[in-house]
């Protein structure tokens, strides 16, 4: 074999070999884009290391400090929002079935529970007498003026302690010592188990009705009603192991003048141990 003809076979040879290797980079390189042409993880439905945003592991407690058990709260969550309601809907108590209709002037008692307005007007809702609670701080009372005096404050247990934060406000304009107001988130509330409230309506033999404007606070409130009489009586609860909530407790009576219907309103249980409460803001007879 002639040394040019040697040359050529060898120069042949080279190019045969670095076909090869291109061959082998195309291929590779088409596998690797192969694996990437898969869509990518949506930013609004991934986070870090491809997991779902809003995704958690059994067992792991939620951004606010929720569990998936009413167990121990953080305080300080937002109350809950409310949309302005001219009437609330009221729930009959749990604990106490529709009685059947009473003789004129016997005994007689009924609660139900329903969501407070935005807004309450104690001088239209409370017709014949109203209080209202914490204008001015924990001993503060403004009431109707001229009112029938029915409404009797008969203290409670635990120390009441004025705020300004209720979700809900009152108004009135026919009040003493203070005439009116626009609109006042304020009130009171008694800390810890077996604190609240303890009131007392004056009877007359007819029909009355009562409204209580009361909250809860990271607690479960017991709204317990009797007769000073005997005979019916009724609970009503309201519970939020995580933040504040309010309610509209309508209780219906009769009894005979001289006779009282009695109200206790205080902490069942507490889910915290940063001052679980049941909280007060007014009351109203019609």
């Amino acid at each position: 074999m002639t040394r040019s003809l040697l040359r050529r076979v060898r120069q042949r040879r080279r190019w045969a070999v670095e076909g090869a290797a291109v061959l082998v980079c195309l291929v590779v390189l088409i596998s690797y884009l192969a694996t990437r042409s898969g869509p990518a993880p949506d930013d609004d439905q991934a986070g870090p290391g491809g997991v779902p945003v809003g995704a958690r592991s059994p067992g792991l407690p939620a951004a606010d400090g929720r569990t998936g058990e009413a167990g121990p709260a953080t305080p300080g969550l937002r109350p809950r929002q409310r949309p302005p309601s001219p009437e609330p809907t009221p729930t009959p108590s749990a604990s106490a079935p529709a009685p059947p209709p009473a003789k004129p002037g016997a005994p007689a008692l009924t609660v139900s529970r329903g969501e407070m307005p935005a807004i309450v007007d104690l001088t239209s809702v409370g017709a014949r007498d109203w209080v209202h609670w914490g204008e001015h701080g924990g001993r503060s009372t403004n009431r109707k003026r001229s009112g029938s005096g029915e409404i009797i404050d008969g203290g409670g247990a635990g120390r009441r302690v004025g705020w300004d934060g209720n979700q809900e406000y009152v108004r009135w304009s026919d009040g003493t010592p203070e005439r009116s107001t626009n609109g006042s988130s304020n009130g009171v509330y008694a800390c810890g188990a077996g604190n609240g409230f303890s009131l007392a309506v004056a009877g007359s033999g007819e029909p009355r009705t009562v409204q209580l404007y009361a909250g809860i606070w990271m607690a479960r409130g017991r709204l317990e009603a009797r007769l000073s009489t005997g005979g019916p009586a009724s609970t009503a609860r309201l519970e939020d192991p995580y933040t504040s909530q309010s309610a509209q407790f309508t209780i219906r009576f009769t009894v005979p003048k001289g006779a009282r219907l009695l109200l206790n309103w205080t902490v069942e249980k507490v889910f915290t141990q940063h001052c679980g409460n049941v909280g007060l803001q007014a009351v109203t007879v019609r």
